[in-house]
């Protein structure tokens, strides 16, 4: 009786290889029809579920997040329909796959409220909505389009260098705000030249607590520096900036960060789609006879939308100096 038992116990309980090994037969005998993956990407791990063309779930798991995993799967399946949700691994994923030769979806999660505000969210649970909703109607997802990779390491240059520029300026805010209460106060100076020299006209005990910070802004100014004469080498390879840097205000790395965002102007049908595609375009919430005029949203966490605001105030305060002064220098 204990050895039948034990034999028992020993068939009913698989290793995982032999499960890997079952799920790969289910989707190899499935291999003639067209198939639907939803794919739920996390950081270490994604879940998957697959389904065949009649909606039927044909397997699901998860996977490592990585090149070497997403290969194990999907490398031994025909060309078939994955769908995503766009995040951090998302680009490099979809190119991934696209590669192996499968359709890509990558859905915009801030439009599919079936699975943002869902009350009964889980990872399983998204992998099989995602699949079904690119299984019905690929538009129902809202799919967007990752830039090159090219471009995407070109774009992550600038974004690197507007990081360090926060940083900078954090130090330099707290720098200020930590001596005022000591009853003294920094030179003003522009950002570029703050370092440990500012605070030599300071108390011992100013300089001990704000000379480690004023060092770090010393550091971060060379830093910046160097991404600087990267970006006037990247600024080389494309030369459209040329015809943007003119307009007073806009200079290579404003005209840089809007080509690299954009990265093809030809999927614009005209040029007024760029300014909502950036997210200036004015709020708008009519209703029947009502129209009210809205203001434009803030430009909120988007880097190009944020450097043409910048680059737009500098236009206008020249415009009104041009005004005040008339064309040529200006007097400070």
């Amino acid at each position: 009786m204990k050895k039948n038992s034990t034999a028992k116990n020993s068939t009913a309980k698989k290793s995982p290889k032999a499960q890997a090994n079952s799920k790969t037969k289910q989707i190899r005998e499935v291999a003639q029809q067209r198939l639907t993956i939803g794919l739920d990407l996390g950081d270490r791990t994604s879940r998957y579920c697959i389904l065949e063309e009649a909606g039927e779930k044909v397997s699901e798991g998860q996977l490592p997040t990585t090149r070497a995993g997403l290969s194990s799967l999907f490398a031994k399946m025909p060309c078939s329909r994955i769908a995503l949700e766009v995040g951090t691994h998302s680009p490099w994923i979809s190119r991934h796959l696209a590669g192996m030769g499968h359709e890509v979806i990558v859905a915009n999660s801030h439009k599919v409220k079936l699975i943002t505000q869902s009350v009964h969210k889980n990872d399983r649970i998204d992998a099989e909505q995602l699949a079904r909703l690119a299984r019905v109607d690929p538009k129902l997802l809202s799919p967007i389009r990752h830039r090159g990779e090219a471009v995407q390491a070109d774009l992550t240059v600038i974004r690197a260098r507007a990081e360090l520029m926060e940083a900078r300026t954090r130090l330099i805010n707290c720098a200020r705000g930590l001596v005022k209460p000591l009853g003294e106060r920094l030179k003003k100076c522009d950002a570029d030249r703050v370092g440990e020299s500012l605070g030599a006209g300071l108390s011992q005990a100013a300089q001990t607590v704000i000379g480690p910070l004023l060092k770090s802004v010393e550091a971060i100014s060379q830093q910046i520096g160097e991404y600087d004469e990267k970006i006037e080498g990247i600024a080389k390879r494309y030369p459209e900036t040329e015809l943007l840097t003119p307009i007073y205000g806009v200079g290579k790395l404003i005209a840089l960060t809007y080509i690299l965002t954009l990265e093809d102007a030809g999927r614009f049908a005209h040029s007024r789609d760029v300014g909502p595609y950036l997210g200036l375009k004015p709020k708008e919430r009519d209703s029947g006879d009502s129209h009210p005029q809205l203001g434009s949203p803030r430009p909120g966490t988007d880097y190009c939308a944020v450097c043409w605001c910048k680059g737009r105030t500098v236009c206008c305060a020249g415009e009104r100096r041009t005004a005040i002064y008339g064309p040529g220098d200006w007097p400070r």
